[in-house]
C-alpha cells in the first residue's frame, strides 16, 4: 500500500513507499480519498517537528483527511464519508479525562502524523469508531476542510469564552494572514455576525469579499481597533503587535506558529499600561475536540449553502501522492493530494 512517509527529525527524507494495510477487528476500515497539506506537515518534511510511533523510525504524515468506509460495522456503514479526529487522549490529566485532548495539560497525546501515530497518507486506514467523525454527503469534497475547520472553531470557542469572563459585546474582528486557516476564520466569524477585516500581504484576496468581509493589504491603512483580533498568518511580530490592535475588553487569539530564532518589539505602553487598563487578552489555540469537530462540520455546511462555490475557490491544488513536493509547496489555498477517486 503507498504511503507517504518521513524521518522526524531528517530534513528531505519525505518520500512515497509501500506499508502494511493492516485493519484489526476492531477498527473501521476507511479508503483515504483526500487529505489536505498543511504548515504542519511542511515543518515535519522540514525536520523541524514531528516524532515517530514508540519502536519505529518513520512516520505516515497526514492529518486532515476525508476517507469513506470500507464495510458495514462499529455504526458506520460501507460508503460513509468520515474525516478523523487527529489528537488523542494522553489517559492520565484531567482535561484528557473529561473529554479535552486538545487542552491536555501533559504534553503526553498522540495526533495523527504528527506525533507517535502515523497519520492518513495512505490508501487504506484503520481508524477506532469513536475517533470518526461523519462527513455528510452534501459536503462532497469539501469534507477535507473538516480538520482545518474544527482547528478555527475551537479558537473562536475560546475567545468567546475568554471575553465572556467580563460583560461583553464583541462587533468587530481583525484576521492578520489570508491563508486557508485565516479565510476559514473570515468565514467563521461572518457566520457569527462579526465585521470582519482580514489583512495579509498580496494585494487582493477575492474570496474575502464573498464573505462579506473587507480585505486590506498589510501596512496600507490605519484599521483602528477591534474587540477581537485572530492572527493565522504565522508571525511573531503581528502576534505581539496584536494587543495594541484591541479595544477595551478585547481578546486576541493566536492560532499561527512562528518558531524562527528572532525576537519581536512591543512598546513598553501597550503591555505595561493599555493591556492592564483596557482588560485586554491574549491566548494561544492548537487542535480541537470533539465538539469543535462537530461544530465545524455543520459550519462547513452552512458556508456552502450561503456562500455557494466560494469554499471550492479554497481548494486550489489537487494532485496525486507522489506530487506530495507541490502540494507542501503551494500557497493558492489549500493543497491536497487525491490518493482514490
Amino acid at each position: 500500500m503507498k504511503a507517504l512517509v518521513v524521518e522526524p527529525g531528517v530534513a528531505g527524507s519525505a518520500r512515497v513507499e509501500d506499508v502494511d494495510a493492516h485493519v484489526a477487528e476492531a477498527e473501521v476500515p476507511v479508503r483515504v480519498l483526500e487529505l489536505g497539506m498543511c504548515g504542519t506537515d511542511r515543518e515535519i518534511v522540514e525536520g523541524l517537528f514531528g516524532v515517530a510511533p514508540e519502536g519505529e523510525d518513520f512516520l505516515v504524515l497526514g492529518h486532515e483527511v476525508l476517507g469513506v468506509v470500507e464495510r458495514d460495522g462499529h455504526g458506520f456503514a460501507r460508503g460513509d464519508l468520515v474525516s478523523g479526529i487527529v489528537r488523542r487522549s494522553c489517559r492520565h490529566c484531567l482535561a484528557c479525562a473529561e473529554g479535552s485532548p486538545d487542552s491536555c495539560l501533559t504534553g503526553d497525546y498522540s495526533e495523527r502524523g504528527i506525533t507517535r501515530l502515523h497519520g492518513y497518507a495512505r490508501e487504506l486506514v484503520g481508524e477506532a469508531p469513536d475517533q470518526l467523525v461523519p462527513i455528510p454527503c452534501e459536503l462532497g469534497r469539501l469534507g477535507v476542510l473538516a480538520e482545518p475547520t474544527s482547528d478555527c472553531v475551537r479558537a473562536i470557542r475560546h475567545v468567546r469564552a475568554v471575553g465572556g469572563r467580563q460583560p461583553w459585546a464583541p462587533q468587530r474582528a481583525l484576521v492578520t494572514g489570508a491563508g486557508a486557516i485565516g479565510i476559514l476564520v473570515t468565514f467563521l466569524l461572518r457566520l457569527e455576525g462579526f465585521d470582519v477585516v482580514t489583512s495579509s500581504l498580496e494585494p487582493a484576496k477575492p474570496l474575502v469579499a464573498e464573505a462579506g468581509a473587507e480585505y486590506v493589504q498589510a501596512g496600507d491603512a490605519d484599521l483602528g481597533l477591534f474587540d477581537v483580533v485572530v492572527e493565522c498568518a504565522g508571525n511573531a511580530q503581528l502576534m505581539a503587535d496584536a494587543l495594541g490592535r484591541l479595544h477595551r475588553g478585547g481578546v486576541a487569539c493566536l492560532i499561527g506558529i512562528d518558531g524562527r530564532d528572532q525576537r519581536v518589539s512591543l512598546d513598553g505602553r501597550t503591555i505595561g499600561v493599555d493591556t492592564v487598563l483596557g482588560n485586554r487578552a491574549l491566548f494561544g489555540s492548537v487542535n480541537a475536540r470533539r465538539e469543535d469537530w462537530l461544530a465545524g462540520i455543520d459550519a462547513l455546511d452552512r458556508m456552502r449553502r450561503r456562500w455557494p462555490g466560494a469554499l471550492e475557490q479554497l481548494l486550489g491544488l489537487r494532485v496525486p501522492i507522489d506530487r506530495f513536493a507541490d502540494a507542501l509547496a503551494y500557497t493558492g489555498g489549500k493543497a491536497t493530494l487525491v490518493l482514490s477517486e
